[in-house]
């Protein structure tokens, strides 16, 4: 994340111990680490919220997309027009032995 090597680091202990003082410099440390570890936590929750927001607004562009090419309503009527029952046969009784002969065909 930061270019910060070796010596730069050493630099940066001896003026916080030049500055802070060998007394008070472990709990100075304590509180930089809890307040970085803090800004992480928030940074990575703030970059998973956009995550989520982008993944949400291309889902929502794709259902858009979606409507506009086939509108849900000429699904439901293709689906409807597939549901629709199969027409009766009649039910007159010779009508219904005239059925029977064509389906069986070990009869005759």
């Amino acid at each position: 994340m930061f270019d910060i090597g070796f010596w730069e680091l050493i630099l940066i202990g001896v003026i916080a111990l030049l500055v802070v003082g060998p007394a008070r410099l472990p709990r100075v440390a304590r509180m930089a680490g809890l307040w970085l570890g803090r800004a992480r936590r928030t940074l990575t929750s703030v970059k998973a919220e956009i995550d989520r927001e982008l993944k949400a607004q291309e889902l929502r562009e794709i259902l858009e997309k979606q409507d506009r090419s086939n509108p849900l309503e000429t699904i439901l009527e293709g689906e409807h027009a597939k549901a629709k029952p199969p027409e009766r046969a009649p039910t007159t009784p010779g009508a219904r032995a005239a059925t029977d002969d064509k389906q069986d065909p070990s009869a005759g």
